[in-house]
């Protein structure tokens, strides 16, 4: 009879021991780059310089996808709003400037608030404090929250008809394949029964128009992407630096996304509190997906987290949709 033994400890399962119970960003943070392919979660892309250098982002004549829906929601808002009814709670997450969200609001019958959700605090209430002077007479909800996660929906003065999710933009397209449906069901929860979803999907086009919208010429995502190694520099007191990294973004064409990458560009060592992280020359850290889908094919998604699909929208060129599902 042989008496068992455990396996030798791995250096990087003791790393995520020591963090059990500590930071939970530290712990996300560290437990990503421990992991065989070294990850930073897209949401730590948003500090307030991020937010800001997305703003910008959405401006440039190379990133297609805000000017696109914009024109969908300028064009067919009407026919939205009616689909969303009178007397509704507007919830936005990852809310950011909610430029797109005042096209729905000015449309809109008798609105009884609108809850915009955002990870940056000091974003969130410049932006609440700018559309409580626009509409005065509409419950302006801000909740600083990280909406991939539960968070509580303030309740309005006035008893709402209906709740309807509000996610603009690509972000849906940033959730890998097995946590769309998981997230799909979250937001149709925070709706509720009755409750809508109005979700902004990027669709399949040329990759060189693709590659060309995460890789403008004048350099914001690549500063946007790079400001994630400032902000968890500043927030955790790493040793990332900036200078040792370059943006890279390219697409997959058989997992059908845009894959964003901050490369090394030496062999080096960054800590975090006492856990060392060692990066090879042109190794890769992975901190953003950007999932583009066909009509259809988000409808089968939809359908398979329980919503139905009632209706979509999409521009001349189909290269973006909005869709609006129920519960």
């Amino acid at each position: 009879m042989t008496t068992a033994t455990a396996p030798p400890t791995k250096p990087e399962d003791a790393a995520a021991e020591r963090l059990r119970g500590g930071d939970a960003m530290l712990r996300e943070v560290t437990e990503g780059l421990l992991a065989p392919q070294k990850q930073i979660h897209c949401k730590y892309l948003y500090d307030q310089r991020g937010s800001e250098l997305f703003e910008r982002i959405c401006g440039l004549d190379a990133y297609y996808p805000t000017r696109t829906e914009i024109s969908i929601l300028e064009r067919r808002g009407d026919e939205i709003a009616d689909r969303i009814g009178p007397r509704a709670v507007l919830i936005e997450p990852g809310s950011g400037s909610s430029l797109k969200t005042r096209l729905l609001l000015d449309r809109l019958r008798r609105p009884v608030a609108y809850v915009p959700v955002d990870i940056s605090g000091a974003h969130l209430e410049i932006h609440a404090a700018s559309l409580r002077r626009s509409y005065p007479d509409l419950g302006i909800l801000p909740v600083c929250a990280d909406y991939t996660g539960p968070f509580e929906v303030p309740v309005p003065e006035i008893p709402p008809r209906r709740r309807v999710v509000f996610f603009p933009g690509s972000t849906i397209g940033n959730f890998t394949a097995d946590a769309v449906i998981p997230f799909l069901r979250t937001l149709a929860t925070t709706a509720g029964p009755g409750g809508g979803l109005l979700i902004g999907v990027d669709l399949r086009k040329d990759p060189a128009i693709l590659e060309r919208a995460y890789n403008d010429e004048e350099g914001v995502t690549a500063e946007f992407n790079l400001n994630l190694l400032r902000h968890l520099d500043r927030k955790l007191g790493s040793d990332f630096g900036t200078e040792g990294f370059r943006h890279v973004a390219l697409w997959n064409d058989a997992e059908s996304r845009i894959e964003m990458y901050l490369e090394s560009l030496e062999r080096r060592t960054v800590h975090l509190g006492d856990i060392a992280i060692h990066l090879g020359l042109g190794e890769r850290i992975l901190t953003e997906y950007s999932h583009k889908f066909t009509v259809d094919g988000f409808g089968r998604l939809a359908a398979e987290a329980g919503l139905e699909l009632e209706q979509t929208w999409t521009d001349p060129q189909r290269w973006f949709s909005l869709h609006h599902l129920s519960i």
